[in-house]
């Protein structure tokens, strides 16, 4: 069965499933594949190297025909002309994060980008209708990366803000199958984002050190830092990372260290492995066409089943 959704028009995919923009990772190996198995691939800009993205994206149209979007995390914008460098790469999808959407959301949209901002909390959520976005990328606690101090799971945050807005809604933080996207639209999402699946996914380039922790990690094997700080950071549980975990005085960003060590050299306490609860749910390795297909099945196969149990 086909997707048919706000999501999908707008987005021009064949299944709303959207890559999150994980720095460093969310370029055009990853990407391209993830837009090329029908879903949207993002590329990131939060690495600030903005001259590597630009070839990214130039790789990107070898590497696929099919949509993509960028990024824009606000907290690590360098070059304050962000918004006209993602306007000049003539991408059509771009989310914004980690800031005010008051700060780009007409600029972009007077280019004729659709937009969506990345919310952690309902008077977020609000601020961003306000501000015009064409949509929202809904996040929970549960996800991996950089987060809200004042944390909230899906299951909570989800079904509030749809309850107060009307925008399509991209739910993120838990999501690796069908069943779970289904769980997400029954909340009220019409797609999903997927970050730590997409990271130990075949085609991710970090370190296979990285991509075999989550495989072996467990339900509990993820850390929540930074509650005294921010921004907030769920990542995968290490000797750093455990140490942080309760240190109030200590910004962990400040011991984020040298993120490529970790991402590609394959040092696992160089740096803050970015990584979401559902780690513990991952238990293989896999090519970015068949998880997504397999996503796509199990959702209409959830779908019938509920259908069927309780009709």
């Amino acid at each position: 069965m086909p997707f048919k959704n706000r999501i999908t028009e707008m987005l021009g995919v064949d299944i709303p499933l959207v890559q999150a923009p994980m720095g460093w990772i969310a370029r055009s190996q990853l990407a391209s594949a993830v837009s090329n198995a029908g879903a949207l691939g993002i590329i990131e800009t939060s690495s600030g190297e903005l001259d590597a993205v630009r070839e990214e994206i130039l790789k990107m149209r070898d590497l696929t025909d099919k949509p993509f979007g960028v990024n824009i995390a606000q907290a690590f914008v360098r070059d304050p002309n962000i918004v006209q460098f993602v306007i000049d790469q003539g991408v059509k999808f771009v989310t914004t994060s980690a800031g005010n959407p008051e700060r780009y959301t007409k600029e972009l949209k007077d280019a004729g980008l659709t937009v969506f901002h990345v919310v952690p909390s309902l008077d977020a959520a609000l601020k961003a209708v306000d501000a015009g976005v064409d949509g929202l990328v809904v996040e929970g606690s549960e996800g991996g990366g950089f987060k809200n101090p004042r944390d909230v799971s899906t299951m909570v945050l989800l079904p509030l803000i749809r309850s107060k807005v009307d925008v399509p809604i991209i739910a993120a933080g838990g999501f690796l199958d069908g069943a779970s996207m289904h769980a997400a639209f029954a909340l009220g999402a019409e797609g999903i984002q997927m970050g730590t699946r997409m990271v130990s996914a075949a085609e991710s380039p970090v370190h296979d050190n990285w991509k075999k922790a989550i495989v072996n990690a467990k339900e509990t094997d993820t850390v929540f830092l930074n509650r005294a700080h921010s921004p907030a950071l769920r990542a995968l549980r290490t000797e750093k990372t455990t140490r942080l975990e309760f240190e109030n005085d200590t910004n962990a960003m400040t011991e984020f260290g040298k993120a490529t060590d970790l991402y590609f050299g394959g040092d696992m306490e160089a740096s803050i492995a970015l990584t979401g609860q559902v780690a513990g749910r991952i238990d293989s390795v896999r090519p970015v066409a068949e998880v997504i297909a397999e996503v796509k099945q199990q959702f209409f196969a959830s779908l019938e089943q509920m259908s069927r149990q309780y009709s």
